[in-house]
C-alpha cells in the first residue's frame, strides 16, 4: 500500500516536472512537429533543383570533439540536419555565421564552402539527411574551385 502510495506521487512528480521543462502536458496521441521547412540554406541561398539520376538518400551522424574543428568542405547534394547535443558554429566562405544548439534543424549550404567548430566542452552530435544521387559525392572535403 505505501509502495503504491511513493510510486503513484512518483509519477505525479515525474509528470509536473515533464509539463514545467517543456511547458506543454505530456500528449497521449501521435502528433509531428514540423522542424524547419525552406527553399533556402541557412545563409539564404536558393537551394538548386534536384539533379537528374537514380536518387540516393543518406543518413550521416557526425561527431565533432570538443575544442576541434571540421576541414573546409561543401557539399554538391542538398541536405538538413538535426543537432542532437552539444553547440557548434558554422561559417561559409562569404563569412556567413551560424550557431547550432542541441534540438535545432539546419537546412544547409549546397556547393558552398564551410566548416564548422566546436568551442564548447562537450562533443557535438548532427544527424545529416543528404539527398543524393548514385555516383555523386555527398561532401568535398576540399576547397572548390570556380
Amino acid at each position: 500500500m505505501i509502495k503504491d502510495y511513493y510510486l503513484s506521487f512518483l509519477g505525479l512528480l515525474i509528470g509536473m516536472v515533464w509539463s514545467c521543462s517543456t511547458g506543454k502536458t505530456p500528449s497521449k496521441t501521435p502528433f509531428s512537429e514540423t522542424l524547419i521547412e525552406s527553399h533556402l540554406s541557412w545563409n539564404g541561398d536558393s537551394l538548386p533543383s534536384y539533379p537528374e539520376g537514380k536518387p540516393k538518400i543518406s543518413i550521416v551522424k557526425v561527431t565533432i570533439p570538443p575544442h576541434s574543428e571540421l576541414p573546409k568542405h561543401y557539399h554538391p547534394v542538398i541536405n538538413a540536419g538535426f543537432m542532437l547535443k552539444g553547440e557548434l558554429t558554422v561559417i561559409d566562405e562569404k563569412g556567413n555565421t551560424l550557431h547550432l544548439k542541441a534540438g535545432d534543424p539546419i537546412i544547409e549550404v549546397v556547393d558552398v564552402v564551410h566548416y564548422g567548430k566546436n568551442e564548447g566542452d562537450e562533443p557535438v552530435e548532427i544527424v545529416v539527411f543528404y539527398a543524393g544521387t548514385e555516383g555523386k559525392e555527398i561532401v568535398v572535403k576540399e576547397s572548390k574551385t570556380n
